[in-house]
């Protein structure tokens, strides 16, 4: 068995939130991370254990206590770690408490009872995976995980807050499963003991359960509808992907998790990547000299101080841009027709890079209809443009007019 410190790492959307946040919201991040606020933290979570909770001994439960040393070893983990079970809660369940050099797991409802225990041993590593994730970084991801809830649990909060705190949950328990598969070494007791949870059944198959899973996605791809955590189909498949592919697998758990990416459900990582792809799309519109104008560079400086148009040699790339939400291609198709008429001195030229740009996006066809209609045009003049496109910007690109 590979060692963790090889293959349980954050997922890259966990990397790219927690470096947004200290970036674009250093005033926050900085309250957050302060000791005030980790101390008033730490007291209410202990008080709140010691409320609701019956705090379990290793001599009443030594397997169990054996299974966290084996879990705490497979992780590298050298914190001691506290297990209770709720009060007055029936549903199964199992959670981590996280304070900085401590573990405390509650479970809920019968799971010890129903649990073999290979299957706790891997809840045990689930639950201790949240602490490898928190813990790592000087406590960052800790930081960025209730930076990010506190945000979209304000009323103020916008749709990109609460889709941002959705997917960084989301994406923590397929880390947390990850953690579970390190412990146990089979991926059967982790999607058994996953399954148990959810149905209640003393016995499962998790052979079947993967064969199920896989039916499903045999039939289409399918992304979470999930709030805190993946379907279990979901989170199965994706546990039988990482087992077989590892970091190969991670287009497919990411279209999972984030489905098509639409624009009206884009979160503050979403945002940030079209950021990125319109500056790469501007910068790749404006790359011949000829459209270089004191007009359209304007233009483009509206959409970003510094911007640049790229070199003529550069390679464009479409990353950020092949999504097939109908609102993305028509925000494309308006930001190409933003240029077509910053400078009226250089005629139908723009019209034609942007054509031109639209048939490589493959968003053409909606193109020609928004441009036939806002620059009042005929949609058999646009299309004869069309046809001549790669003829006038090779002879534009010669002349440099």
């Amino acid at each position: 068995m590979e060692e963790p410190g090889n293959i349980l790492q954050p997922l890259p959307y966990h990397l790219e939130l927690k470096d947004y946040l200290k970036s674009q919201e250093r005033e926050l991040w900085n309250w957050f991370a302060s000791a005030r606020a980790q101390a008033d933290y730490t007291e209410n979570l202990r008080l709140d254990l010691l409320k609701s909770t019956y705090r379990l001994d290793a001599d009443g439960h030594p397997e169990l206590f054996k299974s966290v040393e084996e879990a705490k070893a497979r992780l590298q983990l050298d914190i001691p770690v506290t297990l209770y079970q709720a009060q007055n809660s029936q549903q199964l369940n199992a959670a981590l408490y996280f304070i900085p050099g401590e573990g405390h797991v509650v479970f809920s409802g019968p799971v010890l009872t129903l649990l073999n225990p290979e299957e706790l041993k891997s809840v045990i590593g689930h639950e201790l995976a949240h602490y490898h994730l928190w813990g790592r970084d000087h406590g960052e991801f800790h930081i960025a995980d209730r930076l990010i809830h506190a945000t979209a649990n304000d009323p103020r909060a916008a749709a990109s807050h609460e889709q941002t705190a959705r997917r960084f949950q989301l994406y923590t328990e397929i880390f947390a499963d990850r953690g579970s598969l390190q412990v146990t070494g089979d991926v059967n007791p982790v999607v058994a003991g996953l399954v148990k949870i959810e149905t209640g059944l003393a016995q499962v198959s998790a052979s079947s359960y993967l064969k199920q899973a896989g039916e499903i996605f045999a039939k289409g791809n399918h992304s979470t509808e999930g709030h805190s955590h993946p379907e279990t189909f979901i989170r199965a498949r994706a546990l039988s992907l990482w087992q077989e592919q590892r970091e190969n697998a991670a287009p497919e758990i990411c279209a999972m998790i984030e489905g098509r990416g639409g624009l009206e459900e884009l979160d503050l990582v979403g945002q940030q990547r079209l950021t990125a792809a319109t500056r790469r799309l501007l910068e790749h519109l404006l790359r011949p000299k000829w459209f270089q104008t004191p007009a359209t560079l304007g233009h483009a400086k509206l959409f970003f101080a510094d911007f640049q148009p790229t070199n003529g040699n550069a390679a464009f790339s479409l990353d950020g841009l092949e999504s097939g939400d109908a609102k993305l291609h028509e925000y494309l198709c308006f930001l190409l027709l933003d240029f077509t008429k910053a400078d009226p001195e250089l005629d139908d030229m723009p019209l034609v890079a942007a054509l031109e740009l639209s048939r490589q996006l493959n968003i053409d066809a909606q193109f020609e209809k928004i441009a036939a209609r806002e620059l009042k045009m005929k949609v058999r003049d646009i299309r004869k443009l069309k046809e001549q496109a790669a003829e006038m910007l090779a002879k534009a690109e010669v002349t440099g007019e």
